[in-house]
């Protein structure tokens, strides 16, 4: 599938357990953490054990906002014949997911976000509430990092960036599982890994900028 390897920047190796601290050290205000990775990648996994983390520290301190809240419709991309390649760079709304961003970053009130369900694989409005509290929010998605327009324009917004590496062939057999577990027949389990997810994820390894840190899971 290509070339996994070097990133355009040095990238700062750092222990899982060190993630935590490594955060509540950036300081006061609140702070956007950006955590990417290929798909398939633990984006969400590692995002809530690191918000459960701090919030035991901390109880209400920290939330969780997915970039798959903002996928196009199923309908859109379909208008546009995208409909293949959803989850692709292209198959997000890019605007929507950076004036959200922007306004968590400087709103003091409880906002609604919204979530992505993929059993009904599609969107839920407001399916999740980001407290006024929350001093840092997890940020998790494939492109965050991406240096393509438009996605090129969130970098400015985040405090700290946190990029997971994954073996491709770990990569591989998580995203089989996870298409199976939706009941998809073999030869399209096969299609949206391999002609997909492994693209995309490849995208996040040529395009991506070097994050702060990186961590290997």
């Amino acid at each position: 599938m290509g070339d996994y390897g070097a990133f355009m920047e040095p990238e700062l190796r750092l222990p899982r357990d060190e993630l935590a601290g490594q955060i509540r050290a950036l300081g006061d205000g609140r702070l956007l953490i950006a955590i990417v990775g290929a798909p398939g990648s633990g984006k969400s996994t590692i995002a809530h054990a690191l918000a459960d983390e701090l919030n035991a520290q901390e109880a209400g301190s920290a939330a969780i906002v997915a970039m798959d809240g903002f996928h196009l419709s199923n309908e859109a991309l379909d208008q546009a014949g995208l409909r293949n390649i959803k989850g692709a760079p292209e198959t997000f709304d890019v605007e929507g997911f950076s004036v959200l961003l922007d306004t968590l970053k400087n709103t003091d009130q409880d906002c609604p976000v919204p979530t992505f369900d993929r059993d009904i694989d599609g969107v839920v409005e407001e399916g999740a509430t980001v407290p006024a509290k929350a001093r840092y929010l997890l940020v998790e998605g494939n492109y965050l990092l991406l240096t393509r327009a438009p996605w090129r324009d969130l970098f400015p917004l985040f405090d700290l960036s946190i990029r997971i590496d994954v073996p491709p062939q770990e990569l591989r057999r998580r995203l089989t599982e996870r298409w199976q577990g939706q009941n998809l027949p073999p030869e399209e389990v096969r299609r949206r890994v391999e002609e997909n997810d492994m693209p995309n994820g490849l995208v996040t390894v040529r395009e991506n900028r070097g994050a702060d840190f990186v961590i290997r899971d």
